[in-house]
């Protein structure tokens, strides 16, 4: 796991989140197309950006309570306790004037590859289904194609704030797996998976147990999730 950070960031993922956690932020602009308030900013004093969401820019939903930047941070504490590198580190911060929100280094990226043209390179298959399994156990209901993303240490997923439901409410783009049988690997770190203290308090009670159905969910069938809807879990847009 730390391999990937290091030759991705140049920074463990301790290191990496003690540097999001203390640095100065210095806005460089504002990501156009977001639904919600997206800032890059410099991490001052280092060579590194970053993505930061506060909660003042969450547009309300009807299904999620504000806090979106708390989902964010699961998503990212739920990675490491299954030691799946797929999500770049995410931590809560407060920000003078902007107040609390997620801040998550930034991936370098070639962006012109997302997941639809990911899923046709055999290099990245075992990734892409690291993150497809993520998304079935934490209810992802926002996975579009171009929240993958290829760095330069492989394959990274971003956006996760609409996880977590305690309602099954799966949307993505990633159908290619469905029916298929979970590799052993995945099936095994899903056995031995143990929710921290410091994840559960991220979430209300209801969603952890919510969680914890939807892997034992996963480790009966011991397949991935198949569309029994005619094709509705597809998120808008797609890409």
């Amino acid at each position: 796991m730390t391999d990937k950070y290091l030759n991705e960031f140049g920074l463990s993922a301790p290191e990496a989140e003690k540097l999001l956690k203390t640095a100065v932020l210095e806005i460089v602009g504002q990501i156009e197309n977001s639904s919600n308030t997206t800032l890059l900013v410099n991490l001052v004093g280092s060579s590194h950006k970053a993505i930061f969401k506060p909660i003042m820019g969450e547009r309300p939903l009807h299904d999620f309570a504000p806090g979106l930047h708390k989902r964010e941070v699961a998503a990212y504490e739920l990675t490491k306790l299954l030691n799946w590198p797929i999500i770049p580190p995410t931590v809560v911060v407060e920000v003078d004037k902007l107040g609390e929100g997620s801040l998550q280094l930034f991936v370098d990226a070639d962006f012109s590859e997302h997941y639809f043209t990911l899923v046709e390179k055999p290099d990245h298959v075992a990734e892409l289904e690291q993150i497809n399994i993520f998304d079935a156990l934490a209810n992802n209901t926002d996975r579009k194609s171009s929240h993958c993303l290829l760095g330069q240490a492989g394959v990274w997923a971003i956006d996760q704030g609409l996880c977590f439901h305690l309602d099954y409410k799966l949307r993505t783009v990633i159908w290619d797996f469905a029916g298929q049988p979970i590799t052993t690997k995945l099936l095994s770190d899903l056995e031995k998976l143990s929710l921290s203290d410091n994840f559960q308090a991220l979430l209300t009670s209801v969603e952890n147990q919510a969680l914890e159905e939807r892997k034992q969910t996963l480790l009966t069938n011991r397949t991935h999730v198949v569309d029994e809807t005619g094709g509705h879990r597809y998120p808008w847009p797609p890409i």
